[in-house]
């Protein structure tokens, strides 16, 4: 199934086209359209266009290309796959992402976030990944979550990296029922 995301739709100079591709078994997945989104306000003013294919998977696939690809024998969230392609000819193929979509549920469940806020932050961070950010050594780390938090907050979309201690509907809950400035 193939989405593309109009420029009335975009929040970024990007057009992102988006190859997703189901084979989960998990139906509470989002839409193309807000996938495109996501992955459009991750690609922003990076460059114009852009092609990406999406596989949503279950663990076992997960964890096989995990195993394969990064030496580790357990399912992920997410993998990226930059396009091995010289700048010089100018395709717009960025390249491939693999979501777990039962991964994603649990660290959602376990970090108390909306699943579609999660859902988002995985998105993003795995366009990043294929624009060559990358999180291995401090500094990049610093760089990389910042841009996430930022591009997440022009979607709505809270910090992904708020401490466990404040889940983010407790402290909304908060907010709503104190009434306070304190």
């Amino acid at each position: 199934m193939n989405a593309n995301l109009s420029e009335s739709q975009s929040r970024s100079p990007a057009d992102v086209h988006l190859d997703v591709q189901r084979a989960t078994s998990c139906t509470q997945l989002p839409s193309d359209a807000d996938l495109a989104l996501w992955a459009s306000a991750a690609v922003g003013e990076h460059r114009a266009e852009a092609e990406i294919s999406l596989r949503i998977v279950d663990e076992d696939e997960s964890q096989a290309l995990n195993s394969q690809y990064r030496g580790k024998d357990k399912p992920t969230n997410v993998l990226s796959f930059p396009a091995d392609i010289p700048p010089e000819l100018g395709l717009p193929l960025l390249g491939d992402l693999v979501i777990c979509a039962q991964v994603v549920a649990r660290e959602a469940e376990q970090q108390h976030k909306a699943l579609s806020a999660h859902w988002a932050h995985m998105v993003v961070h795995g366009t990043l990944h294929l624009l060559g950010y990358d999180h291995i050594e401090d500094d990049e780390a610093e760089i990389m979550e910042s841009l996430e938090t930022r591009i997440l907050a022009g979607l709505g979309i809270d910090d992904p990296y708020r401490p466990l201690e404040e889940p983010a509907q407790t402290a909304q809950a908060e907010k709503t029922t104190n009434g306070t400035d304190e």
